[in-house]
């Protein structure tokens, strides 16, 4: 004969409820009442249609394909933790080499972010649970720091005076060089800038940069007249975007590219070290913060609060005037907003 199992009471259903919350369970998971798994094939395009950001997109692409082409038939639930990792290594080992590459460790942290992203949305979608996400447990590659610096004033004008010189539309490159020298932004930002978005009485511009974080920049009043003026001689209207070739037609990533290429030929140890836009804007914000210090520079950078930040960011945070001082300083033009800083 046996012993009459014990009622369940409210208490033990609750310490189970907290247990299997706190473990990703739910009671479909233990019924395991989930749908098929669809394939790579299927459902990689679902979830590229979610991404938001460009640049997000453009990164992630380019290992989504390598998963279409290698893994499209398998299901996404079928790849295990030791086919992660070999799919991560085989990213760095395919890396594009160069100086500022790093060992493939860029593309081998984009191809676990990628993937990492992939099974989130499976997650939400209910086609895996959290316990069997694979990519969860797949390291991404140490990052080493990066070999990009401040250049010296010397350097920055020659620079300037070859692209000022050279190609076929020095007007546009040397306008680009301004751009980013004095407002430290990156590539995103500057193709971003539409004609709405200058302020030329307050000497500003407005810039959304990664996560479409927004701000008001302070510019020289020499820059803000040449960007209205190319605005303007080149058909940008409202609405559209402002930097364009002679042509009309917008500029893309690529003009970047040709200016820098140029720039090497003439220059080698630009292409030597494989010198880039964001060189500048690492040489505008470390002579900011030699000078205003580490709050105006994450000012001037845009840089947004962190966690690791701690509390102590939320009360030295620079004002727009102090921007609008270190801009004036740099530049040696006055300011409309450097006056109040």
């Amino acid at each position: 004969m046996t012993a009459p199992v014990p009622a369940v009471t409210d208490a033990e259903l609750d310490a189970a409820r907290t247990l299997l919350a706190r473990m990703g369970i739910t009671a479909a998971d233990l019924l395991d009442i989930r749908p098929t798994a669809p394939t790579f094939a299927e459902y990689i395009p679902l979830v590229r249609a979610r991404v938001a950001a460009p640049g997000t997109l453009k990164t992630y692409n380019t290992h989504w394909k390598c998963l279409e082409r290698v893994w499209g038939t398998r299901r996404i639930d079928e790849p295990t933790v030791g086919e992660i990792t070999d799919m991560r290594d085989a990213a760095r080992h395919n890396a594009k080499r160069d100086r500022n590459s790093r060992d493939g460790r860029g593309a081998a942290e984009a191809m676990i972010s990628a993937l990492r992203f992939l099974y989130r949305h499976a997650e939400n979608d209910g086609l895996i649970r959290p316990g069997d996400n694979p990519a969860r447990r797949v390291a991404k590659p140490r990052r080493v720091p990066s070999t990009r610096r401040g250049l010296p004033l010397t350097q920055l004008a020659e620079i300037t005076q070859v692209a000022a010189t050279t190609g076929n539309d020095p007007e546009l490159d040397s306008l680009l060089l301004r751009l980013h020298s004095e407002t430290a932004c990156r590539r995103g930002g500057a193709l971003g800038l539409r004609p709405e978005d200058l302020d030329p009485q307050q000497c500003l511009i407005f810039l959304q940069e990664k996560g479409k974080i927004p701000r008001w920049q302070p510019v020289s009043p020499t820059l803000m007249a040449n960007l209205i003026h190319h605005a303007q001689t080149r058909g940008a209207l409202h609405g559209e975007q402002l930097l364009r070739y002679r042509s009309g037609k917008p500029i893309t990533r690529r003009r970047y590219d040709g200016v820098w290429t140029r720039i090497g030929y003439e220059l080698p140890w630009v292409e030597k070290q494989q010198i880039t836009t964001h060189w500048l804007r690492h040489t505008t914000l470390t002579w900011v913060e030699r000078n205003f210090g580490y709050a105006v520079a994450r000012a001037y950078a845009g840089h947004a609060e962190g966690k690791s930040d701690g509390s102590t960011a939320t009360y030295v945070r620079a004002r727009l005037e102090e921007v609008a001082l270190a801009l004036a300083t740099l530049t040696g033009e006055p300011h409309p907003l450097a006056a109040a800083a």
